[in-house]
C-alpha cells in the first residue's frame, strides 16, 4: 500500500479534468481550508457518498514522560477530528482483500498509488 499525496491527487485531478494543475491545485486548498475552517468553527462537514468529518472529545487521561516513567503527566480534554465513512465508501473498501491492500494491488490489477503492475 503506497501513500497518496495531495501533488498525487492534484495530478490525477488535473488529468481526469484537463483543468490547469496550478488550478486545480488552488481548487484543491481552497477545498481544504473551508474544509478546516468550518471545522475550527465546530460545524460538521458532510461529503454525501464520501463521509463526514466531525468533532469529538478526547478524554483526559494520565500520561507518562519516558524519560522520567515515574511521574505522572495529566493530559486534559481536546478536541479532535473524527472521519466516518459513507456507506458507499465502506463497500468500496470492502470489496478489497486483505492480501491486495498488504500487497499494495487494487482489485483491477492497479497498483494502489494509481500505476498498473
Amino acid at each position: 500500500m503506497t501513500t497518496i499525496t495531495k501533488k498525487d491527487l492534484v495530478a490525477e485531478l488535473s488529468n481526469a479534468t484537463g483543468i490547469k494543475h496550478a488550478d486545480t491545485l488552488a481548487m484543491v486548498e481552497a477545498f481544504m481550508e473551508l474544509v478546516s475552517k468550518n471545522l475550527a468553527e465546530g460545524n460538521e462537514v458532510t461529503l454525501r457518498t464520501f463521509g463526514t468529518f466531525d468533532l469529538r472529545v478526547a478524554r483526559g487521561k494520565i500520561g507518562r514522560n519516558p524519560k522520567q516513567p515515574n511521574s505522572e503527566v495529566m493530559i486534559p480534554d481536546r478536541c479532535v477530528v473524527r472521519f466516518k465513512p459513507s456507506k458507499e465508501l465502506k463497500s468500496r473498501v470492502a470489496s478489497l482483500s486483505v492480501q491486495n491492500v498488504h500487497d499494495g494491488v487494487a482489485l483491477n490489477g492497479s497498483k494502489l498509488n494509481g500505476s498498473q503492475v
